[in-house]
């Protein structure tokens, strides 16, 4: 059988693919929240994150001021602060942190019976500073965040609630959407660590940082 391929320069390679996303969606996407929903989509090739993500009011608005202000954004795996776009972080002045991989966390989270997710929520809480948080991995990092948000011991700019599983995963996103902070959330089983740094990348494009 002979395959034919599409002669596509590597610099239009995405945006044919956005218009191939746009074509088979076959629906307008709110204009605030498309580039976000077309970003997944482009990650994961999976069109249900079209119905699946959940934007609380003006969250896209809040994210762009506080991205744009230098907000740093705290990651709960190694692989979604790798996915980030360092460029675009460093044009706003922001960073991105991981506590993931700190021994003090794993001996923490070792001694408290605890995840290392967990804990490196109450580290995050520690630097004092405005924070964007993208969950990508563990539903534990989402349970401790609405924790430590009703507790007022934290008050990030975004939550990005997108842990894959199915352990909890379903009931921390929910937790998430609960709270009066601003949120981004894949309902659902559905999401991961690629999703988490997508959504990251999507609204520094948006703020500019591209």
């Amino acid at each position: 059988m002979k395959v034919e391929l599409e002669n596509v320069k590597p610099m239009e390679i995405e945006r044919r693919s956005f218009e191939i996303i746009a074509r088979e969606l076959g629906r307008k996407l709110p204009e605030d929240t498309a580039p976000i929903i077309q970003r997944c989509i482009h990650t994961s090739a999976d069109f249900d994150y079209a119905d699946n993500l959940c934007f609380s009011e003006k969250a896209v608005e809040r994210a762009l001021a506080a991205l744009r202000a230098g907000t740093c954004i705290v990651t709960d795996t190694q692989m979604a602060k790798a996915g980030i776009n360092k460029k675009a972080l460093a044009k706003f002045g922001c960073e991105v942190y991981c506590f993931m991989s700190d021994e003090d966390v794993a001996q923490m989270a070792k001694e408290n019976g605890t995840t290392r997710a967990a804990v490196s929520m109450d580290r995050a809480a520690e630097l004092k500073r405005p924070l964007i948080f993208a969950i990508g991995n563990a539903p534990t990092a989402l349970v401790r965040l609405y924790e430590l948000i009703e507790e007022k011991k934290i008050a990030p700019e975004l939550v990005i609630g997108v842990p894959v599983g199915f352990v909890n995963v379903v009931q921390s996103k929910e937790l998430i959407m609960q709270t009066d902070v601003p949120y981004i959330v894949a309902k659902g089983r559905k999401g991961g660590s690629n999703i988490a740094a997508c959504i990251c990348n999507a609204l520094l494009y948006m703020a500019g940082g591209r």
